[in-house]
């Protein structure tokens, strides 16, 4: 184990760290990779098997986010960073464009809404025709645009720049739901379970993880990542089955939390009886505490005697691990590899980690590390039998890397007559102009391709 570490790390020193944007997609099933030469697409087929599947050599690109395992991506280019391209990367082709008021921070999708999140504004799209829905304006600054969006369309944003309040709007009815006071000081992370019942939280002190019942905004569990010093949290994630919770900083260690199943069907009967008694949650009180009188009094006054025992209560790290090179920026979520539970780390050194977990905790272990700087299955590829040394594949023949940008002539057409895959008679007859993105976005529909097919998507999850 202590080897393999010690691998990783020589073989780090020797890469650009830091040059690299690694993001998963919405299943964990694919990342993107951007980098100053462009970026890339990858599928994560197995521990061992993590295919290259798209290369753009535009150099431009800053952020680079794939739709599940469709063939639509959503980029922003550094020298236009108030516009927002759609693409279709197996056709090589531009599908529409949008220009916003400000820089573009984040993008984040599911199957129904596209959300652009600028420093103060949030633009809500249809992402079955792109059209404008809903925007968010006059929010405190966002400098880096955090916001959450579940795949039943619950989202996510802070409303406070100096303490932890969360806003829940419903993208899919486009009404505000409820206001979560998470934290003390402003938060820092935040990410929706699978199913959108749970939200996990982190403040700037990055000292404690809450999860909370999206529904009712009640704090379900509390976990301590770090009592000594105060971290900058890099990445808050829950796994695919809703079962754990990690979370990564600018600290030597990353943590994986335990989501305590009692809990968590709690907040599901909870959602059920809100859903049969109101069909308004703005109604929807508060589940008061069943414990006896005498037990939430007694309870009550230990917390004013005694502060610390909020700290004694809270829950430790179900697993983690320890980084061979702290101070890097580290994507981790936890997935399902092969019918095991497994840690993947993405690191901004061009390198994917996969490890074991435990079922019983504890420590994890190292078992692949692939490189995803250089071309496809140009990977390093660790396990505890493996040699001392570093060993790369062979580089398979590949498609020649081409630009997305074609150089064809551009057929304007709706956006909804792409999707259909028909191209409007007319050069000059554009989208009709909505109320509300008449004067704030730049609309442009581009080649006559249509984009989506439902084989490529997973069920939509009910809340």
């Amino acid at each position: 184990m202590s080897d393999m570490k010690n691998q990783c790390k020589n073989k780090k020193s020797t890469s650009a760290s830091g040059k690299f944007k690694i993001n998963f997609n919405q299943d964990y099933t694919s990342l993107s990779v951007v980098s100053d030469s462009g970026y890339k697409l990858f599928a994560i087929q197995g521990v061992s098997k993590v295919d290259e599947i798209f290369s753009s050599d535009h150099v431009d690109t800053r952020i680079a986010e794939r739709l599940f395992s469709s063939s639509l991506v959503a980029t922003v280019w550094t020298s236009e960073q108030n516009k927002l391209k759609i693409c279709h990367f197996k056709k090589k082709a531009d599908i529409c464009e949008f220009k916003y008021p400000k820089h573009i921070l984040s993008v984040t999708m599911n199957r129904s809404r596209l959300v652009v999140c600028l420093k103060d504004s949030i633009y809500i799209h249809n992402i079955r025709d792109m059209r404008l829905l809903h925007s968010i304006k006059g929010l405190p600054e966002n400098p880096t645009g955090l916001c959450s969006l579940s795949l039943n369309s619950h989202l996510g944003y802070p409303i406070s720049n100096e303490i932890g309040n969360i806003q829940i709007f419903d993208a899919g009815s486009m009404k505000p739901r409820l206001m979560i006071p998470a934290h003390c000081s402003r938060v820092a992370a935040m990410s929706f379970s699978l199913t959108g019942v749970l939200l996990a939280t982190a403040s700037e002190k990055g000292t404690v993880i809450r999860v909370f019942c999206a529904k009712n905004a009640q704090r379900l569990m509390e976990f301590r990542r770090g009592m000594k010093r105060f971290a900058q949290i890099v990445s808050l994630n829950f796994s695919i089955c809703n079962n754990y919770v990690s979370a990564s900083s600018n600290t030597e260690t990353i943590h994986i939390f335990k989501i305590d199943q009692k809990a968590k069907e709690l907040s599901e009967r909870r959602q059920d009886k809100s859903i049969k008694n109101s069909s308004d949650d703005e109604n929807e009180k508060p589940v008061e505490d069943e414990r006896p009188g005498f037990m939430k009094v007694f309870s009550k006054a230990i917390e004013t005697i005694n502060p610390l025992s909020n700290v004694m209560s809270q829950d430790r790290a179900f697993a983690y691990v320890q980084l061979a090179e702290p101070g890097l920026r580290y994507q981790c979520v936890v997935t399902k590899l092969e019918k095991e539970t497994r840690l993947l780390v993405a690191c901004d050194d061009g390198f994917l980690y996969i490890y074991n977990v435990d079922p019983n905790g504890g420590e994890c272990e190292l078992v692949r590390a692939h490189d995803l700087r250089g071309s496809l299955y140009d990977i390093t590829e660790l396990s505890g039998s493996c040699d001392s040394s570093f060993t790369t594949s062979e580089t398979e023949n590949v498609e020649t890397k081409e630009n997305i940008l074609q150089s064809n002539p551009i057929v304007k057409s709706s956006y909804a007559e792409v999707m259909k895959g028909k191209a409007c008679a007319d050069d000059k007859a554009d989208i009709k102009p909505l109320s509300d993105i008449n004067d704030v976005v730049e609309y442009s529909a581009k080649n006559n391709i249509q984009i989506f097919d439902d084989v490529q998507f997973p069920p939509v999850c009910q809340a």
